[in-house]
């Protein structure tokens, strides 16, 4: 299942039934699990651990050394969970020592070629990144999010679950979940209706959410006003309550 082309360091812990393409390079400290597919010109360096079912696709760079000028090549590493698709010129790069010294990314995800997650993001499930959306250090990003294409966003920022950031998107403040962001500089705009609808969402639900957005970031009155306001919300729906909670200890703010 390894082509006779491609290299493969002999430190490298590789399951048996793992396909490596033609003039593929596998690194040291390197730990691949079942069922993975790596295509042609697909470099590999460690410590990275990869997990199963994933699908990785040709010229694209994974667990490489941090793009940081602090760094100073100490041990740090990338781990990527199962069933992901990373397509076309795709680069994840593993931690620093500065951050958590660990790039983590969940499951069940799509990047779509071109896009980039840095040093010490933590990226979780089910999220897809269009065509060269890009993450900077230290991001983190919820699951079933999606980042639209030439998405970039500014380090230490937080992507909730369910959010949208639409097309060529800079985003240099918090998105909280289930919301939609667009623009350069990005905003946030409102609910995420349509794409809670597809997830099943009542109406009840999102009309809720909707409501506690117009409160906590479009109200002129006081934030701890519509916190109070929100209470019974967020005792009613987890979810509600899980837009509060993000958007009150938000550190780098929300653009509303």
């Amino acid at each position: 299942m390894i082509h006779e082309t491609a290299i493969v360091d002999a430190s490298a812990v590789i399951a048996e039934d793992v396909e490596i393409g033609a003039y593929s390079v596998i690194g040291a400290d390197v730990e691949i699990a079942s069922g993975t597919f790596i295509g042609p010109h697909v470099v590999i360096m460690g410590p990275s651990k990869i997990g199963r079912d994933n699908r990785i696709y040709q010229f694209s760079s994974i667990g490489d050394a941090p793009q940081d000028k602090k760094y100073q090549g100490e041990r740090t590493r990338l781990q990527l969970g199962d069933r992901n698709v990373i397509r076309e010129f795709v680069t994840l790069n593993r931690g620093t020592d500065e951050g958590n010294g660990v790039t983590l990314i969940g499951s069940d995800n799509l990047f779509m070629a071109y896009s980039h997650v840095a040093h010490d993001c933590v990226v979780g499930d089910h999220t897809v990144f269009a065509n060269a959306a890009s993450l900077s250090g230290h991001v983190e990003v919820g699951d079933f999010a999606i980042l639209g294409g030439f998405t970039s966003v500014h380090q230490f920022t937080q992507i909730g679950s369910k959010a949208f950031c639409g097309l060529g998107s800079v985003i240099t403040q918090d998105v909280p979940p289930f919301s939609t962001a667009a623009g350069n500089r990005a905003r946030v705009i409102g609910i995420n209706k349509e794409g809670l609808k597809r997830s099943g969402f009542s109406a009840d639900l999102i009309s809720a959410l909707h409501k506690s957005f117009r409160q906590l970031l479009k109200s002129r009155g006081s934030r701890q006003q519509a916190l109070e306001n929100l209470q019974p919300l967020c005792e009613k729906y987890p979810e509600v309550k899980e837009f509060v909670d993000f958007v009150k200890n938000s550190k780098r703010g929300i653009a509303s």
